[in-house]
């Protein structure tokens, strides 16, 4: 059966997922998971609500099907936040269309995403309730991914789960294997706050983290040598030093944040004890005393390059557009972790929009890129299921 999904039904399926604001923080996905929820009922489709692990923000599953193979096709719906508005050329919850381009906050990041996993699970239901294609189709319709909240692990753990998982974040339609893991640690350094006209009566936190951002820059140096064929380098990278209260206080701590990408090879306990050890090496023989705490983590995951849902994704992916077929990972985090650390599942990040737009000012998709998208995430996930190519 072969049947095309016009680019304007695309359009305005991204356009109204982007007008649905879902900013995290602080988390408001109930009216987008409403509408995905109504838009499948439209379809003739069953969908759940589930409620775990935050009941005030419902997230979607779909399962269709009750043969294997099975497919997951995997979004999240909420959306950092834009920012400065003043910084946008268009209302980024407008959903605005300017030539091929879709603009808005989570159009790239990743709507045009969950846009074709719904447009695909529709079709793919057809086809295996015609009996054209064998195995089953889930889709979620996930919360909480932009600041690590469990929730495609509580879908999986609801059962969503299957054979493949593919985490439809942008990629340029590149299939990534790998991705890097992400932990973020914040280092209070403390002093003691004194009157700025009597700074010696005070102990100033700011001149007591030099020793502690010269040990973070020699540690990033050293794992900067930690490589990986697919992924680059391992980072430890300084991204917000906070201190002082008032403009005439002595700061009595700085607070500094290090972003650390690591890949698949470490462990997240032996990076907290190289953090460990780094101050401890950084402060022995003063009287400056610097504590941590891990903020945020994102593991590592990475499966086999050669697997067949990677050899599929890239030849579909190949057919539909120019698009390399060399082994790839990408540096960014995302729910695919949940899919092989978890889950045990055989899983890939694909998805047509470019990752060099998530989280910009003017955020944006090519249309015809999206529309190349989908085509080719429906002829691959036929193949998986054991039918023709569209």
């Amino acid at each position: 059966m072969t049947t095309h999904t016009s680019r304007a039904t695309i359009r305005e399926l991204i356009a109204t997922l982007v007008q649905i604001e879902t900013e995290n923080p602080p988390g408001n996905e109930r009216a987008c998971s409403e509408f995905i929820l109504n838009w499948f009922d439209d379809h003739d489709i069953d969908a759940d609500t589930i409620i775990e692990p935050d009941p005030d923000r419902p997230q979607v599953g779909v399962r269709i099907g009750d043969d294997e193979p099975t497919l997951v096709l995997n979004g999240h719906i909420d959306v950092v936040p834009a920012g400065d508005r003043d910084n946008w050329s268009y209302d980024p919850y407008g959903g605005t269309v300017d030539g091929t381009r879709l603009y808005g906050r989570g159009s790239a990041d990743m709507k045009s995403g969950v846009a074709i996993g719904m447009l695909a699970t529709v079709r793919l239901a057809q086809a295996i309730q015609d009996g054209e294609l064998g195995g089953s189709i889930v889709f979620h319709a996930a919360m909480g991914e932009e600041t690590a909240e469990p929730g495609t692990k509580t879908l999986l753990d609801a059962g969503y789960d299957g054979t493949y998982g593919v985490v439809l974040e942008p990629t340029g339609m590149r299939t990534a294997t790998a991705e890097k893991g992400l932990a973020w640690y914040e280092i209070t350094v403390s002093g003691e706050p004194s009157h700025a006209s009597h700074p010696d009566q005070g102990d100033n936190a700011v001149y007591n983290a030099r020793p502690i951002l010269d040990a973070i820059e020699e540690y990033d140096a050293t794992v900067r040598d930690r490589t990986d064929d697919l992924l680059g380098r391992a980072y430890a990278t300084v991204t917000e030093v906070k201190a002082g209260t008032k403009e005439n206080v002595v700061p009595g701590t700085t607070t500094i944040t290090v972003d650390r990408r690591f890949l698949p090879d470490e462990q997240v306990s032996a990076i907290d004890q190289e953090i460990e050890t780094m101050l401890t090496e950084a402060t022995v023989g003063t009287d400056v005393e610097a504590t941590w705490r891990r903020t945020r983590t994102y593991e590592s995951a990475a499966i086999d390059p050669a697997s067949h849902l990677a050899a599929v994704f890239r030849r579909q992916s190949a057919a539909v557009a120019d698009v390399p077929t060399k082994p790839w990972g990408i540096a960014a985090s995302t729910d695919v972790r949940n899919f092989v650390n978890d889950a045990g599942m055989e899983a890939i990040t694909w998805g047509p929009a470019e990752l060099s737009q998530a989280h910009t000012y003017d955020e944006h998709v090519d249309l015809v890129a999206i529309e190349d998208g989908l085509e080719a995430l429906v002829a691959a996930s036929r193949e998986l299921l054991g039918g023709d190519d569209v």
